[in-house]
């Protein structure tokens, strides 16, 4: 048979794919919630300096726009600090530039509507900025003055934080994500150790070394290591009842064929010998036959109803024994079903109602119910009743030659019975008669 796949192997394949998609997840979350952090961050800085910007500005009596030489953000006065401000006189189209921007013609914004912010990015060429722009109209000695602030600042920073910050975060998710997998590799070993345990008490049992599964395992092992060796101990019990059945018919044979070849040389008596050693092979044969076929005790087989199978037998037996009009009743529940196999079951009944009928004047009566976790069957006839209930249930003994049958209905049934590990009592009916009670254990 062809190798399956491994458990193992798909759950470390399982567990990788989970927990990939969720640290990649976690780490894309948290990158661009780092990110908008930053960002928020600098752009507040930004509007801080807007604010800066509004409190020293100065409008003159003409409606001109005066600034300090210097400012508390040094970095407006330092040549190519990175941080750069503008501000647009609307009214008179002059624009103020901070020494910051010497040399240099960074994209200022020169519209935005008025008491309102915005912010962006502007690039210029290779550079980027981050911006800030804000409107406002300035009250001064010539009336209301449209300025229009912007504050740019380099993103080289923004994104050497924004870098650092990425290579960081995959660094250490990578690393716990390997150590994630290391753990979870040795967690999986240890969790399917007893899998591996059961396996190989599996192969020695193959093999011959012991004759069960006999270690002890978790629970959501334990039903299936007792489900293998009540598989295991059926087997043997089976093949264990086709050998000594194979061996009981050679034995018992030997007798029937040594009387059949003693008799050829009585060609007088032929007839009548042959006649009865070939009745006397024949019950043999059957019993054999009927001990090798009994299913045994059946935990996986599927509840068989019991009331179908007890009326097809019923309905039989009216038709065999019409002219003796025996009557015969069953009494059960109609829901009644038991884990037995139903060719068991029809041999078992079929038996027992055929002999009751035999020796029934005119009544029979069949129950079955349960009783606790046991299945019982009784059968009751107005016959005459056992006078020997041992010896009959072994082979070849009837109580009545003139009644016809093989005498082996019985020892059938009882190694049947046997076979589910139940009990068979033969008593005195209370109408009576004869009554067989049949006692099967559940599962």
């Amino acid at each position: 048979m062809k190798p399956g796949y491994s458990i193992r192997a798909r759950l470390l394949l399982g567990a990788a794919l989970v927990l990939l998609a969720f640290l990649a997840a976690a780490g894309f979350a948290v990158q661009r919630a780092h990110a908008d952090s930053v960002r928020d961050a600098h752009f507040g800085r930004l509007q801080g300096t807007v604010y800066l910007l509004l409190a020293r500005a100065e409008i003159d009596d003409a409606g001109g726009l005066q600034m300090p030489q210097e400012f508390a953000e040094p970095r407006l006065s330092l040549p190519g600090s990175g941080l750069y401000a503008a501000i647009f006189n609307v009214r008179r189209n002059e624009e103020w530039i901070s020494s910051s921007s010497v040399g240099e013609t960074p994209p200022f914004r020169r519209s935005q509507e008025v008491g309102q912010w915005s912010y962006g990015a502007l690039e210029q060429g290779t550079r980027r900025f981050l911006s800030a722009t804000y409107a406002v109209n300035w009250a001064g000695p010539a009336g209301a003055t449209p300025l229009v602030l912007s504050v740019l600042e380099d993103r080289t920073a923004f994104d050497r934080e924004i870098a650092t910050f990425t290579r960081t975060l995959w660094l250490w998710l990578g690393g716990a994500a390997l150590l994630l997998l290391v753990a979870q590799t040795m967690l999986l070993h240890w969790g399917l150790l007893p899998l591996k345990r059961v396996a190989a008490e599996i192969r020695r049992v193959e093999g011959g070394d012991q004759d069960a599964i006999e270690g002890l395992y978790p629970t959501e092992l334990s039903g299936l290591t007792d489900n293998l060796n009540t598989l295991i101990q059926q087997e043997r019990v089976r093949q264990t009842r086709y050998k000594e059945a194979l061996s009981f018919l050679a034995h018992s044979l030997k007798t029937p064929l040594a009387v059949l070849r003693n008799t050829l040389g009585e060609p007088q008596q032929l007839p009548s010998v042959v006649a009865q050693q070939v009745n006397r092979m024949d019950d043999i044969v059957q019993h054999q036959l009927g001990r090798a076929a009994a299913s045994g005790s059946a935990r996986f087989t599927r509840p068989v109803p019991v009331a179908p199978v007890l009326e097809r037998i019923r309905e039989a037996l009216g038709k065999v024994y019409a002219d003796k009009g025996v009557d015969i009743r069953v009494d059960l529940a109609p829901g009644l079903a038991w884990r037995i196999a139903e060719a068991d079951l029809f041999e078992m009944m079929g038996n027992l109602m055929d002999n009751a009928a035999k020796w029934a004047r005119s009544r029979v009566v069949v129950r079955a119910w349960r009783e606790g976790p046991a299945l019982r069957l009784r059968i009751d006839d107005d016959g005459a009743g056992f006078s020997d209930t041992e010896s009959i249930l072994r082979l070849h003994v009837r109580l009545d030659e003139r009644v016809p049958g093989h005498g082996v209905g019985l020892a059938v049934v009882n190694d049947l019975v046997a076979s589910y590990e139940g009990t068979m009592k033969l008593e005195r009916a209370d109408i009576g008669g004869g009554r067989v009670d049949i006692a099967l254990p559940g599962r």
